[in-house]
């Protein structure tokens, strides 16, 4: 399994937005949870979101509820993290990854890919 292939990050001012994209390139994402981590630098990369394979369930790190949303797209194979409210401390390389079941536990599955960088700054 190829890992999976995030796009969509930039340079985004304090309170701004972005959304990241993760696409799955040869099998169906749809039975799986799908979860977004991120890694600044000198620190370990850390999960911010995941959705269950369903979508009716989604979990979020603290540092994040309420400004971040996680969502599936079943036709386009992708999932997204809408980032709403940056903040500088959200600066980071974002990746994506499948879970080993339908549902938020356990370890990411497969090898991680290239990421996407976000930086926040004004």
């Amino acid at each position: 399994q190829l890992p999976l292939v995030e796009s969509g990050g930039g340079l985004v001012k304090p309170g701004g937005s972005l959304r990241l994209s993760c696409a799955a390139s040869g099998f169906p994402l749809d039975a799986y949870a799908v979860a977004w981590f991120r890694q600044a630098p000198g620190k370990e990369r850390e999960e911010v979101a995941c959705i269950i394979s369903s979508g009716f369930r989604t979990n979020y790190a603290d540092s994040v509820k309420g400004r971040f949303t996680i969502s599936r797209d079943y036709d386009k194979n992708k999932v997204y993290l809408q980032m709403n409210n940056q903040k500088p401390e959200d600066a980071a390389v974002y990746y994506c990854s499948r879970m080993g079941s339908s549902y938020c536990m356990g370890d990411p599955f497969g090898s991680w890919g290239q990421g996407t960088q976000v930086t926040v700054s004004s």
